[in-house]
């Protein structure tokens, strides 16, 4: 175990190192074109979590959430291919595309050949790549010899040109772009808001950030029309609030009329970034999935068996789903959950990518998976994607919609079955479809089972990997609009699913916990709850055992509501990743129970309601 962690250590380190002290220098020469992001944070959530970790370790958590991880990690379908045929075939696609998106390193950094499974690969061509050594690896911890991680670099300085007498030329991006942009992604036309005068396609532009602000009606929000032109002057939109939230510099693909006028496809292409590390869009479909580590280690700690039935019951986008029946060889049940009817058939397009046939999807509202009556999943029936009514959360953040776009498509394709056109929501949902493209969430078409609910100790294992505040994701550039209540708010729901999974999974079962939050209401506080509240559930080991320990003790709101962690002794047993540890993940919490012989009086209070 000792020797994964200091292989983790030995990416972390030569990412850092390599430009560390080219960098600041560079930096320093000019105090607004730069990348130094500060996350901004409701008061009264900064103020409990300087409770929570300490001012000292809570700064540190939020510089790191500003940044990405400095590594990709890839899960490899076993069932299809190895590491090494993998690492191979990436090596390979890398040289064909001249080794521009993989790291960058000094040959003289700890990272070397003996440190790592697989070799790294010496550069040729351009004086730049001649410096350094580019390297794909094995993951080293135990039983983890099927992931590879694909080592990044950054943070780089970037030389805008605008100490060059003339205007610089730029293109500000809305701020989920922005956070895609610095995981590896180009720049696509939904995600631009404002652009500078007289852009032309072959244009050098420097690409900033629009992050949310806190409003005169006591909101937060980018008050920024779309296609806002760019003087280059103080008088700009939110001049002064970028200073610091440059990301790169592009080249336009295209106009500055047409990245207004056209509703897909890159605008900039991006040529320096900030962070540099490597897209895996549509690259080896089937045979990788990329996926953060602790995610992996979550389907581990579930420890499924071949045979075995198990629930996953918020399962999309389908990765801890795939990564279960990778585990079970393909050999038994795995059922998988989600409210929502296009990311069910994301789940089913997933799994039929990796080759997988023991995996089973319903669409089903998780606080509803407990059927008492008669009806159960025996029984489930179709719905067609015309009865899908789910919210876009994909938003890349435009405001608004474009009229005229109805009229460039059929718009009968819009009218409903019952003859009826659909209501204003409808349509504006519709168009942000047509802006966005299709995507893996946005699948047209298709048929799902609706499912009606389980039936209590039918699943031998289940795994709750709740929907959270999700403050554990990086790059993050704002948090602003999280409360305590909506924290509290969130606390609350993930009770009610796990009051659900409990009902579920059978007596010498296990249930696994997760959560990609730093919130230690949604996670320490929900082990606390579950022990409390049902005598038959205990704490069991994981392995492996990577994430460090969880928070003991308790914590005293503004409000005066005292909230129960860990006890001492319990830490030990659940894995919570921090952002600004060695290991350099997300933010996430795992918790494992076992399932004793099952109380009745509790079991009927968890029917009943009470609590």
């Amino acid at each position: 175990m000792q020797k994964g962690r200091d292989f983790i250590k030995a990416i972390r380190r030569s990412f850092f190192t390599l430009h560390s002290n080219t960098s600041i220098s560079q930096m320093d020469q000019s105090t607004r074109y730069h990348y130094s992001p500060t996350l901004k944070w409701n008061p009264t959530v900064e103020e409990y979590f300087i409770k929570a970790y300490g001012a000292d370790h809570f700064s540190r958590i939020s510089t790191a959430l500003t940044r990405p991880s400095c590594y990709s990690c890839i899960r490899v379908n076993t069932l299809k291919s190895t590491s090494d045929a993998v690492i191979e075939k990436l090596l390979e696609i890398f040289k064909e595309r001249g080794m521009h998106d993989v790291a960058v390193q000094e040959s003289s950094t700890t990272w070397e050949p003996d440190n790592c499974c697989k070799a790294t690969l010496k550069c040729t061509g351009s004086a730049e790549s001649l410096k350094a050594i580019k390297s794909i690896s094995k993951c080293q911890f135990p039983g983890l010899d099927y992931v590879v991680f694909v080592k990044g670099s950054g943070p780089h300085a970037i030389h805008y040109g605008d100490n060059e007498g003339k205007p610089l030329k730029e293109v500000i991006v809305s701020r989920k772009c922005a956070e895609a942009v610095l995981r590896g992604a180009q720049v696509y036309v939904p995600g631009v808001l404002a652009c500078s005068a007289h852009v032309e396609r072959g244009d050098a532009v420097a690409v900033s950030v629009a992050v949310e602000q806190y409003g005169p009606d006591g909101g937060w929000g980018v008050a920024m029309t779309r296609g806002t032109v760019l003087q280059g002057s103080q008088e700009d939109p939110y001049y002064f609030e970028r200073d610091g939230f440059y990301i790169g510099q592009a080249t336009a693909m295209m106009s500055r009329a047409g990245m207004f006028r056209v509703t897909e496809g890159v605008a900039v292409d991006m040529k320096e970034r900030v962070y540099r590390l490597p897209s895996f869009y549509d690259l080896l479909e089937g045979e990788i999935f990329l996926q953060n580590l602790p995610s992996i280690i979550t389907a581990h700690a579930l420890d499924p068996q071949p045979g075995e039935r198990i629930l996953d019951m918020c399962a999309a986008p389908g990765g801890k789903t795939t990564a279960i029946a990778s585990l079970m060889k393909d050999k038994g049940e795995v059922v998988a959950v989600d409210r929502s009817h296009n990311k069910v058939l994301g789940i089913q397009k997933l799994a039929a990518e990796m080759g997988l046939s023991c995996i089973t999807t319903y669409k089903l509202d998780a606080l509803k998976s407990v059927c008492h009556g008669a009806e159960s999943d025996s029984l489930p029936y179709t719905c067609s994607a015309e009865d899908a009514r789910t919210p876009d959360l994909l938003s890349t953040g435009i405001d608004g919609f474009d009229a005229e776009l109805l009229f460039e498509k059929n718009f009968n394709d819009l009218q409903l079955k019952d003859g009826q056109y659909p209501s204003k929501a409808e349509l504006r949902k519709r168009i942000r479809q047509l802006k966005n493209g299709p995507g893996r969430n946005h699948t047209a078409g298709g048929r799902v089972e609706k499912s009606k609910g389980f039936s209590p100790n039918s699943f031998d294992r289940v795994l709750l990997d709740a929907p959270c505040s999700a403050l554990g994701l990086r790059p993050r550039l704002f948090a602003g609009e999280d409360t305590v209540d909506s924290l509290r708010s969130n606390a609350k729901y993930q009770r009610r699913m796990f009051d659900q999974a409990v009902q579920l999974v059978r007596p010498g079962g296990v249930i696994v916990y997760s959560t990609c939050t730093i919130n230690p209401g949604e996670n320490e506080a929900l082990v606390r709850y579950a022990l409390d509240k049902y005598e038959f559930l205990s704490l069991a080991s994981q392995h492996p055992k990577i994430g460090g320990p969880g928070l003991t003790g308790s914590c005293q709101l503004s409000d005066g509501f005292v909230e129960e962690w860990l006890k001492p002794g319990e830490e030990d047993l659940v894995q919570r990743f921090d952002p600004s540890s060695d290991l350099d993940t997300i933010g996430f919490f795992i918790a494992k129970f076992s399932v004793g012989p099952k109380n009745i009086r509790v079991e009927c209070d968890a029917k009943s309601g009470n609590r």
